[in-house]
């Protein structure tokens, strides 16, 4: 069935229909992963080395090692840190008592709040019939990010048995447990098992055995759950992969559709991920955008190293190797579902949505046409940090600006308060070098307060200055650009933005025609008569203040989704930002 979408939105998505050619084929969304690489030191050493997962933020990693400096002679759990994700891992530091103890502590999970452990622990000396130690799953908890562990609790039955339950995966709601466990009732030595609870602070059920075609006859361990709940990499020795013996497993995957649709058939990851030795304990980074698995493969530091791979996303939904008006209408025809194959935003596991999110995306990938170079979300809950989602750029908050993790026009957003607060970032692009287009929504701001500028650089003459690239006119809360205005003065609209309003704004420089254009609201409201030519700069930006950060330039408000594309966007463009 056709989902009825906005006319709008109709217009716009037979705009891009008719502009590209039409492909066929047989329909298929995918991902694939990049090449691996070792994390190197200091996360890794010359002894075992396995991985626990990185946080959403990018900015914790946590690993269980063997390394020296540890509670015991096994392994224990350590975590490392880095200002920013372009930053390299700081030194691992342990855990300590209570989490780490004279046993070994491994095969540990952690939820996606960062709030939660779930550690394999082997209780007392006492050895399984199977001639292995008793491996129990245990749990430890603190209440924020800055408080201590608290002593891990065994979780006891129906979850533990007398024999081996180990290896937990918990899923992105905290209310799904995957875990190996060699109990009776499964297929194999070793098989998966899953156990649910109504909410985080009820029980765990009785757990259910994956079954077929998941688990096998062969040993079936270390599960691991992606963000989305439909993706479930594990290790296995079972036959086809290239391991090449019940010592030497790999990673295999199994999808499903929905939540409530069976595991498919696993499937090997392949000769780049999985090698002759042993790969085991994949982890998904809590944003989804890599994995970590433990390898015993050459080129490590250690006997087991953690490697990482990129998770890549193939926009293609009808497989005939190209993105074009067929993967369009595909999407049109799932509007507003919840339907996997087009849910590519945010990737790699979308929301839960077909919506105007995934359509960017997608026009993203036509062509490479319509590909922003940076983009800020501000959708961060704390810190001072307000990452690109796209590429490097990362913005450092100045003056306590607030997350506002509801408030904003697409999700969360950057709340200032006219008197300090503004984010820096890096330097992006030079405004005489090239076309390009920056775009936010704004709401709240007063006469004279800036949105985005580009900062002045000590030093530089005249002609090598900042400008502002967006902002509010002195006298009556237009929209204007100061872009060039040395010269050419500045570029003002008709457009109140400056009401209290959500409103999206927007900047195009045409480098070809040599032209400003102002868009307010997916409308073009100003454009100069004549030609401007652009004026040299090599610093960053200002979002939320001014060029040289003077009184009355900073924005009091909310600014929320920033992106800055290399290239003059269009009307239809511009448009689809606003839906």
């Amino acid at each position: 069935m056709r989902v009825c979408v906005s006319s709008k939105v109709i217009v716009l998505l037979i705009g891009f229909c008719a502009a590209i050619l039409i492909g066929a084929g047989s329909v298929k969304a995918d991902f694939t992963f990049g090449t691996p690489t070792n994390l190197g030191s200091p996360i890794n050493t010359s002894y075992d080395d396995q991985p626990v997962g990185i946080t959403a933020d990018g900015l914790s990693l946590y690993l269980a090692s063997k390394r020296l400096g540890g509670q015991s002679q096994w392994v224990d759990i350590w975590v490392a840190t880095r200002p920013t994700k372009d930053d390299p891992w700081g030194e691992p530091v342990n855990l300590g008592p209570p989490v780490n103890t004279e046993r070994s502590e491994e095969e540990t999970d952690i939820s996606a709040d960062g709030l939660t452990l779930y550690i394999r622990r082997a209780e007392g000396s006492e050895l399984t019939p199977n001639g292995v130690p008793n491996w129990d799953i245990w749990v430890s908890t603190r209440a924020t990010a800055d408080d201590p562990w608290d002593t891990p609790v065994n979780l006891g039955p129906p979850v533990n048995t007398p024999v081996e339950d180990m290896d937990p995966s918990i899923s992105a709601d905290g209310l799904t447990m995957y875990f190996s466990s060699r109990r009776s009732g499964g297929l194999g030595g070793v098989d998966l098992w899953m156990t649910t609870r109504p909410t985080i602070n009820d029980q765990w059920s009785e757990p259910v055995n994956l079954g077929s075609p998941v688990n096998g006859l062969y040993h079936d361990d270390c599960p691991e759950i992606s963000p989305d709940d439909l993706i479930l990499l594990f290790s296995s020795n079972r036959p086809g992969g290239f391991g090449g013996g019940s010592g030497d497993g790999d990673l295999w995957m199994s999808t499903r559709p929905t939540k409530n649709d069976p595991w498919s058939e696993p499937v090997n990851l392949g000769p780049e991920i999985n090698s002759e030795y042993r790969e085991q304990r994949v982890r998904f980074s809590g944003d989804g955008t890599l994995i970590l698995f433990e390898s015993s493969r050459p080129g490590g530091m250690g006997q087991k190293d953690i490697w990482q791979a990129p998770i890549i996303q193939i926009i293609d939904f009808n497989g005939d190797g190209i993105v074009d008006s067929v993967d369009l209408c595909i999407m049109i025809d799932h509007w507003g579902e919840n339907y996997s194959l087009c849910d590519i935003s945010p990737v790699p596991f979308g929301d839960g949505i077909v919506d105007v999110q995934d359509l960017i995306v997608l026009a993203e990938h036509m062509y490479g046409y319509f590909k922003p170079i940076a983009h800020w979300t501000l959708n961060e809950m704390e810190g001072n940090i307000a990452y690109d989602k796209v590429g490097k750029n990362d913005g450092l908050v100045y003056g306590g600006a607030l997350w506002q993790p509801t408030g904003g026009k697409v999700g969360g957003a950057l709340q200032f308060d006219g008197i300090d607060n503004y984010v820096n970032t890096p330097f992006i692009l030079n405004p005489i070098e090239e076309s390009f287009s920056v775009t936010a929504w704004i709401r709240g701001g007063v006469p004279g307060q800036v949105i985005i500028s580009q900062a002045d650089v000590e030093g530089q003459s005249a002609i090598e200055s900042g400008s502002t690239w967006l902002g509010i006119n002195q006298s009556d809360g237009r929209l204007m650009t100061g872009l060039m205005d040395i010269f050419f003065g500045p570029l003002e609209s008709e457009s109140v933005v400056a009401d209290g309003q959500w409103h999206h704004v927007g900047l195009v420089y045409d480098l070809t025609t040599m032209k400003r254009h102002l868009y307010a609201d997916g409308a073009q409201v100003a454009v100069d008569a004549g030609i401007v030519a652009g004026v040299q700069s090599t610093a960053g930006l200002y979002i939320g203040a001014g060029q040289i950060l003077d009184v009355g330039t900073f924005f009091m408000g909310f600014i929320d989704d920033v992106r800055i594309y290399n290239q003059a966007l269009g009307a239809k463009e511009i448009e689809i930002l606003i839906q």
